[in-house]
């Protein structure tokens, strides 16, 4: 019951006129997996870049859109980028209370190959701590163009989105 609610204030915060006060969103850097890779090397330059690019067109995009305030995280990014977001048992959120924010925003990037790559976001509440939402969407080739529309499309038929994350009627 209490995730409907939280979903339903995430849609009617997406939904609220102008006027009203944007939830603050701390937006942190996209977490790369890169199983493409032989052995323990690092991903390489060019899809860490790209995944650094990503993270910044989600804050530029939900920053553009006037539903969310953008809440710094160069306080605690530090701390971020030493962390494993999705598996640090709640890390992310106590990060986003010393930041001042209401939800939070991780995602991860998992890359099989040059070909196959998935970006997962995930919405979580700061005070409860709860899943709001999570999303994904793959993408096919390794390009900059590609990164870019992925990002863009789960930010316009996602995160955007007027009724997503909410109840269906039964």
């Amino acid at each position: 019951m209490r995730e409907w609610l939280i979903a339903i204030l995430l849609v009617s915060a997406l939904s609220a006129p102008a006027f009203a006060a944007a939830p603050k969103l701390a937006v942190f850097d996209l977490e790369l997996i890169d199983t493409s890779v032989e052995g323990n090397a690092p991903p390489p330059k060019a899809v860490q870049d790209r995944a650094m690019r990503a993270s910044e067109q989600l804050r530029r995009e939900l920053a553009q859109s006037g539903k969310f305030e953008i809440v710094d995280i160069a306080p605690v990014k530090t701390a971020a980028h030493d962390s494993n977001l999705q598996a640090c048992g709640g890390c992310d959120v106590e990060f986003a209370q010393q930041i001042g924010a209401d939800l939070v925003l991780t995602g991860v990037v998992h890359k099989i190959s040059d070909l196959i790559i998935n970006i997962s976001l995930f919405v979580r509440d700061v005070q409860s701590g709860r899943l709001v939402t999570a999303m994904n969407a793959d993408m096919r080739g390794d390009t900059d163009e590609s990164w870019s529309r992925t990002t863009g499309y789960l930010v316009r038929n996602r995160l955007l989105a007027p009724n997503y994350g909410a109840p269906q009627r039964q």
